[in-house]
C-alpha cells in the first residue's frame, strides 16, 4: 500500500511541475527567435589564401550538418586558388625549360670575342690528327 501512495504522490508532483511549467511560461516566448548562423569570416578576396585562412576558417553548423551554400562558396574559392595557382607554376616551369634549354644550345658566354666554338676546335684536332 506504500508503494501506491508513494506512486501517486509522485506522478501529481511531475504532472504539478510539466503545468507549471508550461502555463507559467505563456507570458514569453519559449524559444527566441535567433538569427540563422551565417559564415562571419569568410576566406579573404583581397589577398590570395593561405594555409591558415584554411585552417581558421569555420563553417557554421545547420540541421543537418552544413550549409551547402556556404560549403560551395568556400570550396569554389579555395578551388580557384588552386587553379590559378597550378597555371602560374606551369608558366615558371615552363620559363625555366625555355631558359634551360637556351643555356644548353645557345652562345658560348665564355668565349673570347674572334675564338671558334670549341666543338669546333674539337672537331678540328681530329681532322689535323689524320
Amino acid at each position: 500500500m506504500r508503494v501506491f501512495w508513494f506512486l501517486l504522490l509522485t506522478m501529481v508532483v511531475v504532472v504539478a511541475a510539466v503545468t507549471l511549467a508550461v502555463v507559467g511560461g505563456g507570458g514569453s516566448a519559449v524559444l527566441q527567435e535567433v538569427e540563422p548562423e551565417r559564415l562571419t569570416d569568410p576566406l579573404p578576396a583581397n589577398r590570395p589564401v593561405g594555409r591558415a585562412d584554411v585552417e581558421a576558417m569555420r563553417l557554421p553548423m545547420a540541421v543537418r550538418g552544413y550549409r551547402m551554400t556556404d560549403v560551395d562558396e568556400a570550396l569554389g574559392r579555395l578551388g580557384a586558388e588552386l587553379a590559378e595557382r597550378d597555371a602560374h607554376i606551369a608558366e615558371l616551369e615552363s620559363a625555366l625549360a625555355g631558359a634551360q634549354a637556351t643555356a644548353v644550345n645557345g652562345p658560348d658566354l665564355f668565349k673570347q670575342p674572334g675564338e671558334a666554338p670549341a666543338a669546333e676546335d674539337g672537331q678540328q684536332d681530329r681532322e689535323d690528327g689524320r
